[in-house]
């Protein structure tokens, strides 16, 4: 590359990511980031941080048919938004074939509750919290026994998909869903790291290297499955990766 063009990528990396030279991901884990408002049908204001659905779905399609990709890691810290849009995007994820873990970093709040449960397996960590509330329209809403029961069916739809996929049962969900008294001028529950766990909604509470560790320990497990299904030859040599360190701050005594 001349030395021109490795001046202007400096820059350009500068302006974009603060950084002259971004570290490059050489891996088998595709990392997908649901950020801000998932957006649906309607497009979002330009000053809202959004994540579009129809740029999600392709890049989902993508990682179940590339053979260089094993494993599909979610980073979860998003308001919530449109709830057809989320559960397609959370349906996708639970059929893939491919080992996926989530991971809820600052929160995974309304229909991001399906996404982080769509996942083989879920990680939250200590400070990240979860709302569970109600569904709700918005834009013009008729005033007839139709829009009820609408409502009521996009419910149900939401609560069988989180039930159908996490430890928690109906009973439960439902409850924190209709709680009241906890948030301000609505119903609903905050939950906050290990609360979700004890909910039964996330499997586990840790970080970065738990998540990545736990997608390798996957992969290694269904490469294994594929060799004794009848696959031919030893089974695919995976990288020797160091043990994830423990999540948390260090017990005191400790150097």
């Amino acid at each position: 590359m001349a030395p021109l063009d490795t001046a202007q990528n400096s820059t350009e990396n500068l302006r974009e990511f603060g950084v002259q030279n971004p570290p490059e991901q050489k891996s088998n884990i595709f990392c997908l980031p649901i950020i801000g408002q998932i957006e649906g049908h309607i497009v979002l204001p330009s000053q809202n941080k959004t994540t579009k659905y129809e740029h999600v779905l392709p890049q989902l399609v993508a990682v179940e048919e590339n053979p260089d990709v094993a494993a599909l890691l979610v980073l979860l810290n998003t308001v919530g938004g449109d709830v057809e849009a989320g559960l397609a995007i959370a349906e996708l994820i639970k059929s893939l074939s491919k080992p996926t873990v989530s991971l809820v970093l600052g929160g995974g709040h309304s229909i991001g509750v399906p996404v982080a449960v769509a996942a083989r397996y879920s990680f939250i960590t200590d400070s990240a919290t979860m709302t569970i509330h109600p569904i709700r329209l918005a834009g013009t809403v008729l005033g007839v026994p139709q829009t009820c029961e609408y409502l009521e069916k996009m419910q149900d739809r939401v609560i069988k998909f989180v039930v159908a996929n996490s430890k928690c049962s109906e009973e439960t969900f439902r409850d924190l869903m209709f709680r009241t008294g906890e948030l301000a001028r609505d119903m609903g529950t905050v939950l906050v790291g290990k609360e979700a766990v004890r909910a039964g909604l996330i499997d586990e509470v840790g970080g970065l290297s738990q998540a990545v560790a736990k997608l390798r320990e996957m992969i290694k497990e269904d490469a294994e499955k594929k060799h004794s299904s009848g696959a031919k030859g030893p089974p695919p040599s995976l990288p020797e990766i160091d043990p994830p360190k423990p999540y948390g701050p260090e017990p005191e005594g400790t150097s």
